[in-house]
Order: structure tokens, then sequence, then C-alpha cells
């Protein structure tokens, strides 16, 4: 297993290398995504702020929150994604920091954590989605994706760079949301594991409950 500084620099590096090349790939949502983000946002009031984690260059997905009449906090490790996502949206708010030291001092409406959480080592997973539930109001909705399948963290290549993934298994990662404070309201495979490379993700949305949540 990686040590936390080893699967960070597999993180940050790797996409400040690719971000030219993330960016014009990333530029539309999927209709899973545009379901997902349809359902986080429905009940929202407009110009509601939105917790965007691992937000990228702000786009497909803080760039639709906008469209909805919203408000971006967005919180990424790539100072060259968040770069890019200033130009494109000066009036969000952008924030450079990792997911796993990062405060949670900031009240908002709806959180998004989309294929960021299994780049960060799965004993960092309980705090952030603890840290998220404290930030959301009862009802408030959480966006989320995990790994899809049981395995030991590993890496793998994009745009002939290395990142680093780690994941609870999809029937833990629910438990552990349900755990600090939320209940499920959708858990779908995105792209189920096959025998291949491809370990699987699972899509989550959640919805803040009343319940105390462990700090």
């Amino acid at each position: 297993m990686q040590t936390p500084r080893e699967s960070d620099r597999m993180v940050e590096q790797p996409y400040d290398s690719i971000a030219e090349r993330w960016d014009a790939a990333r530029t539309r949502l999927s209709a899973f995504e545009r379901r997902s983000l349809d359902l986080v946002l429905e009940n929202l009031p407009p110009g509601s702020t939105v917790l965007d984690l691992g937000c990228g260059t702000g786009r497909p997905i803080a760039e639709a929150v906008v469209e909805h009449g919203h408000r971006v906090i967005g919180v990424d490790q790539s100072a060259q994604l968040l770069a890019l996502a200033c130009q494109r949206y000066p009036e969000s708010e952008w924030l450079h920091a990792r997911l796993e030291t990062f405060p949670f001092d900031r009240a908002v409406r709806a959180a998004i954590c989309w294929d960021s959480l299994f780049h960060i080592e799965r004993r960092h997973h309980e705090g952030i989605l603890a840290g998220i539930a404290r930030s959301l109001p009862e009802g408030g909705r959480l966006m989320l994706t995990t790994g899809g399948s049981a395995h030991p963290p590993f890496t793998d290549t994009m745009f002939d760079h290395t990142f680093f993934y780690d994941s609870h298994p999809p029937e833990e990662a629910c438990a552990l949301v349900e755990r600090v404070g939320f209940r499920l309201l959708r858990a779908e495979f995105i792209n189920p594991p096959t025998d291949g490379r491809d370990r699987g993700r699972l899509g989550i949305v959640a919805e803040r409950t009343s319940l105390s949540v462990r700090s």
C-alpha cells in the first residue's frame, strides 16, 4: 500500500500534468450524471450554495450547477485544474485543498463528491463524509461515487500518468454513508466491475437526516 504522501502525489501531480487533456475530454454530463444531479438539485431554493469536492476544471458538473442558478464552492488539490475552473467561472469560489484535511466549515445546501473520493485512502473516507454531513442541513443532498467492487488499493494509468485508487466495497460504502447521517435515495452501478482492469463505480445520491453526526 502506498503511503499517504505517495498516494497524494499520484493524484495531484498527474492531474496537473494532464489538465489540458482532461479539460478537453471532460466536457459533458453523462445521462447517469444528469439524472443524479437533477435529484440533488430538485428542491434547492434559487441561489443555493453547492459544495463540489474534487471539482476539477468545473466542467461539466459545476457548470451545470451554475446553469441551474446556484453558487458553487469548488475544492480540488490540482492547482492546474483549478486555474482552468477559475478562468471559466470567475464568479464561483475555487479552493486549493486536499479533501482529507478540508475543514468543512462552510454551510451549504448540497454537496457533490464525484469521481474524487476513490483517489483517497479509504481510512479517510468516513471523516470526509462526516464533514460533508456537518456542512448540510437536514434534507440536504449528496451526490457521490465510490468504487464498485472489493479490492485492495491499486494504481492505474490515464493519459500515460499513474493514479492512485482506493475504496470500500459498495455495500460497506453505502453503510458508511448511512452511518454518518444520510439516508440513501439511490445507489446504482455506473459501470459494474469486469474480469479485467475495470473495478467498477457506484453512484450514490443520499439525503441528510436529522441524526447527529460523529466528528
